[in-house]
C-alpha cells in the first residue's frame, strides 16, 4: 500500500524592506530544490534546508506508508524584497506541480511568514492561498512558520494547521517539522480543526523576543510558556492542538505587522481556542512596557572590551552587533565596532563574520603570511557600509564550506565562499564571501581558532549566536551594542510607511482591547 499522497513545497525568506532586492542567485546559493531533490536533501545527514522539511519527511517516513509529491522548495538568507518576476516563476512552478500531481491527500508547506516581493507584502499568504485553491477545501494543508512571521488572515485561513516555532534562537525547527507531520497524520485520519487569531499593536524589537528561561528579559517567552502550559492542562481535554505566538519581523514594514497569537483546536471548540488566544494576548499587553530595546553604547562597549583584554581574571565578553545582523537582512559589513576596537587598542578579540567578497578574494590572491593594507567595503554604496582600512596580515585561508556544529545551523551544510582570517593588531577578523550571520562557532573553528581563549568576541548576529556560542558565553556575558544599521532594534530610527500606527514601542499613546 502506497499510503497517502502528500505534496511538499516551501518558500522561506525574511525580508527587510530597506535591504537590496533578493534575486534567484540568493535562493540558489542557499536552497532551490525541485522534485526529488527535496527528498534527497531532507533525508541527508547534512541537509542544506532548514530543519522543518527534514523533520517532516523523517517523521512521515517513521509513522507509516506515504507517497511524497515534492514540488519546489526555496530558501534564501534574509534580505530585501524578492524580485516580482522571480516570485511569479515560483508561483508558476507550484501551480503546475500541484495541478499536475493528480490525487493529493495532503499538502505540507514549509514557510517563513515575513516574506515580501517588490510589489506584494504577503507572498506567504499568496502561496498557501494557491495551495488551498488547487487542493480544494477538503484536502488537509499544514504549514509551519518562523516565529518572526507577520501573520495575515490568508496565512491562517488557508491552512488546517498553523505551526510556529517556539524557541528564539530557533532550536526547534526539526521538532516543528515533526509536529507538522503528526498533525498531517491526524488530519488524514479525519481530524477537523478550528483556529483563533489575535494581533496586538506591539511590534517587538528583535532583542526583546528571547525565549530561553535563563534570558534576563523575556516577555515574549512568557507568552509562549503560558500557551504551552494551557495546552497541557487537563481542563482543555486535549482540544487545544497547537499554540503559536508569533513575534513578527518589524523591518518588513507591512500592514500585517504585529505580535500575533494563533490557537488551533479540535472542531468545534472555537470558543476554547478564542479564549486561550485572548488570554495569551492579554498577558503580552500587560507586559507591553517590557518590549523595549536595552542596548549598550559603543563607548561603553569599548571600555568593557579593553578591560577584558587587560585583565585575564575578568569573564570574557561577546559583543553582538545587533544592528548589522545578516539574519535580518543587514549587509554584515558595518565597521563601527571594529574601527572603535581597533582605534582603542582592544586585544585578544575575535570578530566575525565580515561579509566582504572583494577583500576575501584579495587575501586568497596574496596568500597566508602576506602583509597588506586591508581595505573594507571598497565600492560599497549602502549608507551603513562605510569604508575602513588598516594594516593586516593574512593568517589563514579556507574555501568556506562547513557543517554547522551548534544552534540554528547544527548539522546543516553552509557555504561561506572563499574565507580568510586577517590579523589587525589585537583583532583577529574572519572575512567571508557569502553573506550570513555569525550563528555558529564553526565559522571561527574551521580556521582552528580556539574561541575559549579569546577575551572578547564580536559577532554579526542579533540572537542566533546565543544558540551557537552558549558553551562559551552565558547571557550575562553578552553585550548588545547600539550602532547604526539596517536591523537596529531602535525602531524609531526607521521611516515607516505601512506599519500599523499607533504601535508600541514606537508610539506612546496606544490603546487596545481584544
Amino acid at each position: 500500500m502506497a499510503g497517502p499522497r502528500v505534496a511538499l513545497l516551501g518558500f522561506s525568506i525574511e525580508c527587510n524592506k530597506w535591504a537590496p532586492t533578493a534575486t534567484r542567485a540568493d535562493f540558489e546559493l542557499r536552497v532551490w530544490l525541485e522534485g526529488d531533490a527535496i527528498l534527497d536533501d531532507a533525508r541527508s545527514p547534512t541537509p542544506r534546508s532548514l530543519g522543518e522539511m527534514p523533520g517532516f519527511v523523517t517523521a512521515m517516513d517513521e509513522s507509516g506508508a506515504w507517497e511524497p509529491v515534492p514540488i519546489l522548495l526555496t530558501v534564501a538568507e534574509p534580505g530585501g524584497p524578492v524580485e516580482d518576476d522571480l516570485f511569479a516563476e515560483m508561483m508558476r512552478l507550484w501551480r503546475a506541480g500541484l495541478a499536475g500531481a493528480g490525487r493529493l491527500d495532503g499538502v505540507y508547506c514549509m514557510m517563513h511568514g515575513a516574506g515580501l516581493t517588490v510589489s506584494d507584502e504577503d507572498p506567504d499568504g499568496a502561496v498557501v492561498a494557491l495551495v488551498r485553491e488547487i487542493a480544494g477545501p477538503k484536502v488537509p494543508v499544514v504549514a509551519s512558520y518562523d516565529l518572526h512571521a507577520n501573520v495575515s488572515t490568508a496565512m491562517v485561513e488557508s491552512v488546517d494547521m498553523f505551526v510556529g516555532y517556539r524557541t528564539n534562537p530557533h532550536l526547534d525547527m526539526r521538532e516543528r517539522g515533526r509536529e507538522s507531520a503528526e498533525h498531517m497524520r491526524a488530519l488524514l485520519r479525519g481530524l477537523a480543526t478550528v483556529k483563533a487569531f489575535v494581533r496586538l499593536p506591539i511590534v517587538p524589537p528583535t532583542v526583546s523576543m528571547l525565549t530561553d528561561k535563563a534570558a534576563p528579559v523575556r516577555p515574549y517567552g512568557e507568552m509562549i510558556d503560558l500557551g504551552q502550559r494551557r495546552m497541557a492542562e487537563a481542563a482543555h481535554g486535549g482540544t487545544i492542538l497547537n499554540v503559536s505566538v508569533m513575534g513578527g519581523f518589524a523591518y518588513a514594514d507591512t500592514a500585517k505587522n504585529g505580535l500575533s497569537v494563533i490557537v488551533t483546536a479540535r472542531a468545534p471548540d472555537g470558543g476554547g481556542a478564542a479564549a486561550l488566544a485572548r488570554e495569551i494576548a492579554l498577558l503580552g499587553w500587560q507586559n507591553r512596557a517590557r518590549f523595549e530595546a536595552r542596548l549598550t553604547s559603543l563607548d561603553d562597549a569599548v571600555e568593557v572590551a579593553l578591560a577584558c583584554g587587560n585583565d585575564p581574571a575578568r569573564p570574557a565578553r561577546c559583543f553582538a552587533d545587533v544592528a548589522d545582523n545578516p539574519g535580518g537582512g543587514a549587509r554584515g559589513n558595518t565597521m563601527w565596532i571594529m574601527e572603535a576596537f581597533h582605534r582603542a587598542g582592544v586585544r585578544d578579540c575575535l570578530i566575525g563574520v565580515i561579509n566582504d567578497p572583494t577583500l576575501a578574494a584579495e587575501a586568497h590572491r596574496l596568500g597566508v603570511g602576506a602583509g597588506f593594507t586591508a581595505r573594507f567595503n571598497r565600492g560599497e554604496t549602502n549608507e551603513f557600509s562605510k569604508p575602513f582600512e588598516a594594516p593586516a596580515t593574512v593568517q589563514a585561508l579556507r574555501d568556506g564550506r562547513v557543517v554547522g556544529r551548534r544552534g540554528i545551523l547544527a548539522g546543516t551544510r553552509v557555504d561561506l565562499g572563499p574565507s580568510a582570517v586577517l590579523v589587525l593588531g589585537g583583532l583577529t577578523v574572519v572575512v567571508i564571501t557569502h553573506r550570513i550571520q555569525c550563528a555558529d562557532p564553526m565559522f571561527f573553528e574551521m580556521f582552528s581558532i580556539d574561541i575559549a581563549k579569546a577575551r572578547s568576541v564580536v559577532v554579526k548576529s542579533r540572537g542566533h549566536f546565543r544558540g551557537g556560542f552558549d558553551e562559551f558565553f552565558a547571557h550575562g556575558q553578552i553585550v548588545e551594542v547600539d550602532c547604526p544599521g539596517l536591523t537596529s532594534p531602535v525602531l524609531s530610527r526607521f521611516p515607516w510607511q505601512r506599519l500599523p500606527r499607533p504601535v508600541l514601542p514606537i508610539d506612546r499613546d496606544v490603546a487596545w482591547n481584544p
